[in-house]
């Protein structure tokens, strides 16, 4: 074999071909638009990154944004790309003017490779730039140039245009973009640059008091005190406490929604017990302090190092290359601004001390019952059938790591089924015995005391938050049926109440499952819906036979292959509709039976099946 490896073994790829072969390494996902961090959205974010760094520039205090499902365009009115460098700028690798950091201090896009990443995993993709009445246009196919044309008078204001379509070829055939996430992504520009007008397919998208407006947005409850908003020169912060479990955060850097956090909040994570700790004058244990916070931040960053190119950690140590550290400058604003603000607003101090002591109070009285649940769990796990365990996990240095799933299932029957026909390399089934708890309204020593809800919590080792997370995907799996549906919503209110992280960071997802199956002699069918039913007995004919499948344990291992494999359907479960989930949940999981029963009778449909004679 040795033989075979020669001069002609070496080979020198363009920029574009490289990043098609290795797409990874510039948006960090492929994807069909299923997630909110799907490569699709990412080119999006690239494109849109370009138009906020003319804004931020003082030009251009509109962007024009058009999606369809497959397709998207945006314009802006800043200073348009130089017309003799078109083809240049969204083509060639590390070319750009962002590497001056005078042209361009403190933007978002610094290594001139966004674009051309956009171009080159696009199918079709059209560059138009428009500059003192005149313009340019160039036009690409999966990054090779088809078409450029020569400079044009135009009666177009300045500005750039970009259209683009993903290559399915990369994304697959059934990619989408998804209004939702991009809306979300949309209001985040809007938050973080106050004057600046987005449209999305004609809805505007526009903020008059920055991330005040963006934590307004996000709490899911009433907060406990009026949103404290603090703003100094590149930095601006916004906090509360609300009644929930864990910590909420919202980072962004120079305009970069930084899912991952980074430098800046891990300094303002210290930063907020450290202000507090000397502002009462008691040693407070930083868990207690952190405790139910909702907070956002955004810092502004002259040459940020970002741990990718999709830029969603910020690495850097400095605010700038002659200083301070960031830790320095987050923690001096702090102590000046959230100092004065408690020393001028004492009801709102005295309301974060009760609930800091009131966190105290519960974290004290959990650690007891948590040491019984903890040696009553180890007991259990020696023989615990509950839980069929895959070999490779979430953080694993085995690639497939990222596969990961947990099937959370309702009974020992789907279990079996799904337990001898899963991959037993990444795929992990968690059986429940019948209907778990209703957790609505219970304080969080509940997981402790119900043995079923603390051996699931150890499952996926997400206790301390979910940096052990040991799968990526957490998979509800129940029948299609009302007790499906309601041990569904059972399952939903427990994450939703006390790790809100899990569905906020996409690893919650729903398992569909065929409803019918329709075949012949020749030919199966598995249908998920009535149309799809339909269409399977007009394509098979009038020898076809319907299975009605009411639960999952009715379904054979070996057709459970087909919908646990590649063509596995999953619903994503996010927060995206769920800004008034405390209103939600009190409806429809509280003590409130006679009001919801009159809006069940209030609410219900007849569904007739018509039957051709």
């Amino acid at each position: 074999m040795a033989s075979n490896y020669t001069e002609a073994s070496i080979k020198t790829l363009s920029s574009l071909e490289h990043i098609r072969l290795r797409p990874g390494m510039y948006i960090g996902r492929l994807g069909n638009g299923t997630h909110a961090e799907d490569g699709i959205y990412v080119l999006l974010k690239e494109t849109i990154d370009n138009s906020i760094d003319e804004f931020m520039m003082g030009q251009g205090k509109k962007i024009e944004i058009e999606v369809t499902d497959r397709t998207v365009r945006v314009r802006d009115y800043g200073r348009g790309i130089p017309l003799g460098k078109l083809v240049d700028c969204v083509s060639i690798i590390n070319t750009g003017a962002k590497y001056d950091s005078q042209t361009f201090q403190k933007a978002v896009g610094l290594n001139g490779v966004g674009q051309k990443a956009v171009n080159a995993l696009s199918f079709s993709y059209l560059a138009q730039a428009f500059r003192e009445a005149e313009t340019k246009t160039a036009e690409f196919t999966q990054g090779k140039l088809k078409k450029e044309t020569k400079l044009s008078k135009t009666d177009e204001r300045d500005g750039t245009l970009i259209a683009f379509m993903p290559d399915e070829a990369l994304f697959g055939k059934d990619f989408k973009f998804r209004l939702e996430f991009i809306e979300d992504m949309l209001w985040n520009y809007a938050f973080l640059n106050r004057g600046l007008t987005l449209t999305l397919n004609g809805k505007a998208f526009k903020s008059e008091h920055g991330l005040k407006d963006l934590l307004t947005k996000e709490l899911s409850g009433e907060p406990l005190y009026p949103i404290i908003h603090l703003e100094g020169e590149d930095i601006e912060i916004a906090l509360t406490h609300g009644n929930h479990y864990g910590e909420e955060y919202w980072s962004f850097v120079n305009g970069q929604h930084t899912t991952m956090g980074g430098t800046h909040l891990a300094a303002f994570r210290e930063a907020l017990v450290e202000t507090v700790r000397n502002h009462f004058k008691k040693d407070y244990d930083a868990a207690d302090v952190r405790q139910a916070i909702d907070a956002a931040i955004v810092v502004r960053v002259q040459e940020p190092v970002f741990e990718s190119q999709t830029k969603t950690k910020l690495g850097s140590n400095d605010i700038g290359p002659a200083g301070p550290s960031i830790k320095e400058f987050v923690g001096k604003f702090m102590q000046q601004s959230l100092d004065t603000y408690l020393h001028k607003n004492r009801e709102t101090a005295e309301i974060i001390k009760r609930k800091i002591e009131e966190n105290e109070h519960e974290r004290k009285e959990l650690a007891g019952i948590r040491s019984l649940a903890r040696e009553r769990a180890k007991k259990a796990s020696l023989h615990n059938r509950k839980l069929r365990d895959c070999r490779l996990h979430l953080g694993d240095r085995n690639p497939r790591g990222e596969e990961s799933t947990l099937f959370i299932v309702e009974g020992d029957s789907a279990a079996g089924s799904l337990t001898a026909t899963r991959d037993v390399q990444t795929q992990a089934v968690f059986a429940l015995k019948g209907k778990p708890l209703n957790t609505y309204g219970l304080s969080k020593k509940v997981i402790y005391e119900n043995e079923e809800f603390h051996l699931l919590q150890s499952a996926l080792n997400i206790e301390e938050g979910l940096d052990g997370l040991r799968y990526n995907k957490i998979v509800i799996a129940t029948d299609a049926d009302v007790d499906g549906m309601h041990i569904r919503l059972l399952l939903l209110s427990f994450f939703l109440q006390f790790f809100p992280d899990v569905m906020r960071n996409n690893h919650l997802f729903i398992l569909e499952t065929p409803l019918f199956r329709v075949r012949n002699k020749k030919k199966t069918m598995y249908c998920y819906n009535s149309e799809e039913k339909q269409a399977a007995i007009t394509e098979l004919g009038a020898s076809h036979e319907i299975t009605r499948f009411k639960g999952l344990g009715e379904i054979s291992a070996g057709e459970f292959k087909d919908f646990i494999g590649e063509n596995i359907r999953l619903e994503p479960v996010n927060l995206h509709h769920l800004y008034s989930s405390d209103e939600l949940l009190s409806f429809f999981m509280g003590k409130n039976t006679p009001e919801r029963q009159d809006f069940i009778i209030g609410n219900l449909k007849i569904e007739k099946d018509l039957i051709e004679a």
